[in-house]
């Protein structure tokens, strides 16, 4: 097997990790320069480690002999090393077999102090990910029958494993290819280190402000007045050399002088003096560090690359990192009372988290949530995200019984497979709304539409989508009744309806019939109810009742213009009652005009949204109904494909270099996967296209059309991304609006959807276990009648450079 060459150091498999305790470290391959700090590894190692490590007793090799593991070919020898520090943890190095050159043997070293702790796993997973990018089937280890800590860490990855008989030495052979039982107990070793590792963050014992400030209304005195304020159970340290006192708490010359190491530490320092507080808080034991201070990423390429040092050694050193260039976190659980913040707007406790990219937009996000009594469970505004990502946020609230509802301000993803598969388990159960600004908006929209994710297009709508669903359930459907006093406005609502995917159906005969006694004799009783502008409260309230009561009604959007009416408070009150009643269906209002009038809307814990314009109502219902017909939809699965050949469809591409791979291999690859390159004629309907493009945000995205004018004029193509379901292809290949062309609907025998869904999936397989396909395009794609298939008539295949593959978080 030849195998394209790799550079003397390969920075993709550079990963942040967390270790089942929480503690954060730094895994990275090893480089010469490490040769030192590998001898001092070597000579922390008790005897009974080596003895693991060598399988028996053992005389200490000589420093020069150990200095020499420090230099690999990333290739055919790897080590990783994870770091505490600047000290090595733990090493995972494996050899090549030149004789089978798909198996390398590999060998684990955990220094002593850190066994126990989970490092085991991270640095298998990390470097299964490794070899498996680089041709390498199976792992090999030689493992004393006494060693239980290793043999657990085999028996419980989820790879498939096979052990030799039992006897002194036990010979393992682990099979790196992913299996869902090892991503499934990896997922959930992550859950649980990644929820240790945010504690010091989001329920500190105690918080030391870095950069504290005697004078108010700036950052650093804000900060700590507002955990003062919050009601913050632990000790607040300010730290300031030249001050006594701050906002009414005793001040230190530095985090050296604090009385306990704290949990968490905000700095608030010039750019410049980030990274000396940052060594200092990582000396004395702080567990976590928001960076609030700015002059990083946002001035160019140095400073990103600061802010990268920076994220490296608050791993290595098992500090979790948030910013730089953020406003803080804020927690208003009854256990935490965290305001770690100079926001001059803090949150009320409510039931909603949010997570948010930008600094300064966090400023306007809690003081509009505010203004709108939207109550707030956590905030955490990430910045730059260099290392507490969103995702890892989504996973603390996750299991957080005090959030039901997850906002996010997402403008880049750091990993969004690993966003995808975290939406994905999440969403279910709580629903996530989220506004990116993304360019590749058809890919953005895929990703977040795979994970049950509801996109919204602006702030104004993220949080107008976040009051209906922190305080009503979504609606069972899509069907709305609209109940008003002025015709004007209801026909606004229905237009608005209409474009957000719900329908205003007609009131069935018994509801009419309820309704025609008890309301004025010239009010409406189809749907819209309109009442006329003489409609009283106890109108409103029974409009409402039999509406709700209907079957066919799932939802009700209330209209009220106060000036024409009752009081609003008689009308308010009525709408509360009749929400109270069915708490099963969602109820909102628009109160046109009524300043104010939001605030009669709230009973207890009882809360029915109003909007100032019905056409918000409208739309944020939309998103509710559209995210509750995803919640309900059986999940889709990624099916198990017969016929295809990834041993050969490696050895393939491993024979190729990057760049176009010539059309018979491109030939044979697909083949490989079950796919037949082969001409044809056109079948019944057009032709059709196929392509895989490695988005650099969203990795590989595949694109489904109809070639001519459907897409080219049109812009009728579906996007989706990799891994696909079963149900991520049907609905791909029946999403197009050309659609109707393929099943037969315009009159025709339409084409085999079947073999069409098929290709789509075999496609999608090809690229998830062959990350080195940087593109690919099947065009034209011959769509042929039922039963008889597809044909692929033409074929163009790209590699990337394979040193791009590899690495795991």
């Amino acid at each position: 097997m030849t195998t394209p060459p790799y550079p003397s150091y390969p920075e993709d498999l550079e990963r942040p990790g967390l270790v089942r305790t929480g503690r954060s470290t730094f895994v990275r391959p090893i480089r010469p320069e490490d040769a030192d700090r590998l001898v001092a590894f070597v000579g922390t190692l008790s005897r009974a480690t080596l003895a693991y490590r060598s399988l028996g007793p053992v005389v200490r090799a000589r420093d020069d002999v150990i200095r020499r593991g420090a230099h690999v070919d990333y290739l055919n020898e790897l080590a990783l090393v994870a770091l505490a520090g600047d000290e090595i943890a733990g090493l995972v190095r494996y050899v090549r077999n030149p004789e089978e050159p798909e198996h390398a043997e590999v060998t684990f070293t955990i220094r002593d102090d850190h066994q126990s702790e989970g490092f085991g796993r991270l640095l298998l997973e990390h470097i299964a990910a490794a070899a498996r990018a680089r041709g390498i089937r199976v792992l090999e280890a030689d493992v004393l029958a006494d060693n239980a800590r290793m043999i657990n860490v085999f028996l419980g990855s989820g790879y498939r494993i096979e052990a030799g008989p039992p006897g002194q030495i036990i010979h393992f052979e682990i099979a790196v290819d992913p299996q869902a039982q090892a991503v499934a107990r990896a997922e959930r070793r992550e859950q649980t280190a990644v929820r240790r590792s945010l504690k010091p963050l989001l329920e500190p014992r105690s918080v030391a402000v870095i950069g504290a400030n005697r004078d108010p209304l700036t950052i650093g005195h804000e900060i700590v007045a507002n955990l003062l304020r919050g009601g913050f159970a632990g000790s607040v340290f300010p730290v300031n050399p030249r001050a006594g006192q701050i906002a009414g708490a005793r001040a230190y010359a530095s985090v050296r002088d604090l009385p306990e190491p704290p949990d968490l530490a905000l700095v608030a320092v010039r750019a410049e003096a980030v990274p000396g507080v940052v060594r200092e808080c990582a000396e004395v034991g702080v567990k976590a560090v928001v960076v609030v201070s700015t002059g990083f990423g946002e001035t160019g390429a140095d400073g990103r690359a600061g802010e990268l040092e920076l994220a490296r050694f608050a791993r290595a050193s098992g500090m979790r990192l948030v910013g730089p260039n953020c406003m803080g976190v804020v927690n208003t659980t009854p256990a935490a009372r965290l305001a770690a913040t100079f926001s001059p707007a803090l949150p009320t406790p409510g039931r909603v988290a949010m997570s948010s990219q930008s600094g300064p937009l966090g400023l306007a996000v809690l003081d509009f949530a505010r203004r709108l009594r939207l109550g707030f469970s956590g905030f955490v505004s990430v910045g730059h995200a260099v290392d507490v990502s969103t995702d890892e946020l989504l996973q603390w609230w996750e299991e957080d019984p005090g959030t039901s509802v997850i906002l996010l301000h997402v403008e880049t993803f750091g990993d969004p497979r690993r966003f995808a598969r975290v939406a994905r388990r999440i969403a279910p159960r709580k629903p996530i709304v989220a506004v990116h600004p993304g360019h590749a908006d058809s890919a953005v929209s895929s990703l977040f539409a795979q994970s049950g994710v509801i996109r919204t297009r602006s702030l104004q709508e993220l949080f107008d989508v976040a009051l209906l669903l922190a305080h009503q359930p979504p609606p069972p459907g899509n069907r709305v009744a609209v109940i008003t006093n002025a015709g004007g406005p209801a026909a606004l609502t229905v237009g608005a309806c209409a474009a957000s995917g719900l329908c205003v159906p007609a009131l069935g005969e018994r509801t009419r019939q309820t309704l025609r006694p008890a309301l004025a004799s010239h009010a409406d009783v189809s749907n819209p109810i309109d009442l006329t502008p003489t409609a009283t409260a106890a109108h409103y309230r029974q409009a409402l009742d039999a509406a709700l009561a209907d079957d066919d009604i799932d939802a009700a959007v209330v209209l009220f213009m106060p000036p024409l009416a009752d009081k609003p408070d008689e009308v308010a009150s009525a709408i509360l009652d009749a929400a109270a009643a069915r708490p099963d269906k969602p109820v909102l209002a628009s109160f046109l005009g009524g300043a104010g009038v939001a605030d009669l809307l709230h009973r207890g814990d009882l809360v029915v949204p109003t909007y100032t314009f019905p056409e918000a109502a409208a739309t944020s219902l939309g998103h509710a109904a559209a995210y509750q017909a995803w919640r309900s939809t059986p999940a889709g699965v990624v099916p198990d494909l017969a016929g295809v050949d990834a041993e050969r469809a490696r050895s393939l591409i491993a024979s190729c270099a990057p760049g176009p791979v010539p059309a018979a291999v491109a030939a044979e690859l697909l083949a490989s996967y079950g796919i037949a390159v082969r001409g044809g004629e056109p079948g019944p309907g057009p032709d059709a296209f196929l392509t895989v493009r490695a988005d650099p945000v969203f990795g590989p995205v595949v694109a489904f059309g109809l070639t001519g004018d459907y897409a080219d004029l049109m812009a009728d193509v579906a996007h989706r991304v990799t891994p696909l379901s079963d149900r991520d292809a049907r609905e791909m290949v029946r999403s197009l609006r050309a659609a109707p062309l393929l099943d037969g609907r315009t009159g025709g025998p339409g084409v085999d959807l079947a073999a069409l869904e098929e290709t789509v999936l075999r496609i999608s397989a090809m690229v998830e276990d062959h990350p080195e396909i940087e593109a690919l395009e099947l065009r034209p794609v011959r769509l042929l009648p039922p039963g008889d298939g597809v044909a692929v008539a033409h074929a163009t295949i790209q590699l990337a450079d394979n040193t791009a593959a590899g690495g795991s978080s």
